[in-house]
């Protein structure tokens, strides 16, 4: 019994060391884990609001600090600016886990490259096309674009974009240049060509003039696109700009090809009518009425010169020019041949030869901005039936243009079909009744000649006025009368007084229109 008691004193004894040395080494163990001493100093340091470790000497932190920024700095040549934040906190420890030198440079370098892309400004380069601006990261990015751009136009990819230096800028900017690939042939002395040449010499010795080239035909024209070139002007400047500021070359080709809504006015011209602005501007009739809805009822409504026209056409921020020769045979018609009569209007207007088409081979030279075609020049034509022109006989006199009669007043019937208002009045209203007060002053629509002022049945007091385009206006339910019979009075010009007489159910004007003796609605007419 004595014997176990004390080999298990002797193991107690043992295990107690053991544990004492243990703890003992962790005091001495500084850099590689847990260290002792009472009033040790730590440092525990962050970085742009990230721990990255704890060390144990403080004047450390700043060299290391100034390796990350020199490690990250050498890994690119961009343009870069390192915002970094450092923070670096005391502390007096028993004993604390600290971090090897190696390890909180690593996450420096970490946290630097965080903010690095961030703020880096990066090589890229602005193309300005008129005041459209777009940046990309790099030159070949610019010119896929811009090929992409001709490419459109230009499935052989004969024509290839070339970025120049402007030497007429002050600042480097780079411009473009398109040029045409073409295989040069060596030259020869050889066959035809060799006597060609020696012809040509002697030619020149002897001052003998040159025989006159035979015309062409048209297998002699070389067909195809002749020129490519860019409406706009396009420049390129290198400059430095955050990731943030640049666009990818797939969006930049979309942003800069695809076709966007672009405002214009266009001035109405003589023998223009809408199916033909239509036709030429490639919009449809129904959406040039839409936007111009203050001047336009529906697509059969009159436009005069002078009129403008508010549209949208799509194009491209980049748009493309580019000329081209081509053959074909077509069915042409002539050129509208239009007679000008003074004593008529401009709206009015008759055909005096139906036209007839004819049949041709032409050879012609075709300009084009995107797909629309501005200029075509007949090369090289052969009419094998000759087109018969239409001949029109037109107007030229400004037809007069027709107002309001009062100033104020509510619109009580419409013109056309209504219920009876009262005994003895028509369910088919020729006219627009507007509500006013008995002894409003009613003008004159339009100037013309008075045709009748007095009593008529239904209207009671009435002036007529014929204007000299034969529109007749009439004016009915009078209180006084203030014209006379073969009167001329001009547009605006005070008529009568407005009253409630005839066949009325109150005080009110009936103002009546008609053409031809048509009655139409006057407020169609009236601006």
């Amino acid at each position: 019994m004595k014997f176990n008691l004390n080999l298990k004193s002797v193991k107690y004894i043992h295990a107690k060391t053991t544990l004492f040395i243990l703890v003992l080494s962790l005091f001495f163990m500084r850099g590689c884990g847990f260290f002792g001493g009472i009033g040790e100093k730590v440092y525990h340091v962050s970085l742009n609001g990230h721990n990255v470790g704890t060390l144990l000497d403080g004047s450390r932190v700043e060299k290391l600090l100034l390796q990350a920024r020199k490690n990250v700095a050498s890994a690119t040549d961009e343009l870069m600016f390192m915002e970094t934040e450092l923070v670096v906190e005391e502390e007096k420890v028993l004993w604390a886990d600290v971090d090897t030198e190696e390890d909180v440079l690593l996450r420096m370098e970490s946290v630097v490259a965080e903010a690095v892309q961030e703020s880096t400004l990066h090589r890229a380069y602005t193309m300005k096309i008129n005041e459209y601006i777009i940046n990309v990261p790099t030159l070949e990015d610019v010119r896929q674009i811009l090929q992409t751009a001709v490419s459109k136009y230009d499935p052989e990819n004969r024509f290839q974009v070339e970025l120049v230096l402007d030497n007429l800028r002050e600042f480097n900017v780079l411009t473009t240049n398109i040029v045409e690939q073409v295989e040069e042939e060596p030259a020869t002395m050889q066959g035809g060509n060799f006597e060609a040449g020696i012809q040509s010499f002697m030619s020149g010795l002897t001052g003998e003039v040159e025989e006159e080239k035979e015309e062409l035909g048209f297998e002699d024209y070389e067909l195809g696109t002749t020129e490519i070139g860019f409406v706009e002007e396009v420049e390129v400047v290198e400059v430095y700009l955050p990731s943030s500021q640049l666009t990818s070359l797939d969006e930049a080709i979309e942003r800069v090809t695809k076709e966007q809504a672009s405002a214009a006015i266009y001035d109405v011209k003589s023998g223009d009518t809408l199916y033909e602005i239509a036709i030429n501007l490639n919009i449809t009739i129904d959406k040039i009425v839409e936007m111009n809805s203050n001047l336009l009822k529906n697509s059969e409504s009159t436009i005069r010169v002078g009129d403008k026209l508010y549209i949208t056409i799509p194009e491209p921020e980049l748009s493309v020019h580019r000329t081209q020769v081509q053959y074909y045979e077509e069915n042409y018609d002539a050129e509208v041949v239009y007679i000008d009569n003074d004593e008529w209007y401009t709206t009015k207007q008759e055909v005096r030869q139906q036209p007839s088409s004819g049949f041709r081979k032409v050879v012609a030279e075709e300009s084009y901005v995107n797909d629309k075609e501005v200029q075509r020049t007949i090369l090289k034509e052969e009419v094998l039936k000759e087109a018969v022109p239409k001949i029109v006989e037109r107007g030229t006199k400004v037809p007069p243009t027709y107002i309001r009669p009062l100033t104020g007043g509510r619109i009580t019937s419409k013109f056309g079909y209504r219920q009876r208002p009262t005994a003895g009045a028509s369910t088919n209203h020729k006219g627009v009744d507007i509500a006013t007060p008995t002894g409003t002053t009613i003008k004159a629509s339009s100037g013309g000649t008075v045709t009748h002022a007095g009593w008529a049945s239904g209207y009671g007091y009435l002036v007529t006025i014929k204007h000299p385009d034969g529109t007749e206006t009439r004016y009915g339910h009078l209180s006084k009368v203030l014209v006379s019979v073969g009167q001329s009075v001009k547009q605006g010009q005070t008529i009568a007084k407005s009253g409630n007489t005839g066949v009325s159910t109150g005080p009110h004007l009936h103002f009546e229109m008609r053409i031809n003796g048509v009655p139409v609605d006057p407020f169609k007419y009236v601006k």
